[in-house]
């Protein structure tokens, strides 16, 4: 199991639009092709106006797999060109976490 963890650095006067924008258009294509949707955050202390959000795959061949045929997809490209149009993206990261050995030794929650 991996979790891509996304962090979108968005501008000031934006974000509300941006947040909009991406739940309207964004989220039900990427809970089509990408599934589990692990949370969304908004950074209230440390690089303000960052939106934080995680998806979970069973490898990184799995993730390459369902964002390839996200990226294919129509609705995706209606909705990178309208983000485009917003102008409101500062910068995009995107980290790729891995359990450490103790989280299979925890209890499940």
């Amino acid at each position: 199991m991996i979790i891509d963890l996304r962090r979108y650095e968005v501008r000031h006067a934006r974000i509300n639009e941006f947040l909009d924008l991406w739940e309207a258009m964004a989220l039900p294509v990427q809970l089509r092709f990408l599934q589990r949707f692990r949370g969304m955050y908004v950074v209230d202390a440390g690089v303000v106006n960052t939106v934080v959000h995680m998806w979970e795959y069973d490898s990184l061949a799995e993730r390459e797999r369902r964002r390839a045929e996200m990226e294919a997809s129509e609705p995706w490209k209606a909705y990178r060109s309208r983000l485009s149009e917003l102008d409101a993206l500062i910068r995009l990261e995107s980290t790729i976490l891995r359990p450490a050995a103790l989280m299979d030794r925890l209890p499940k929650a």
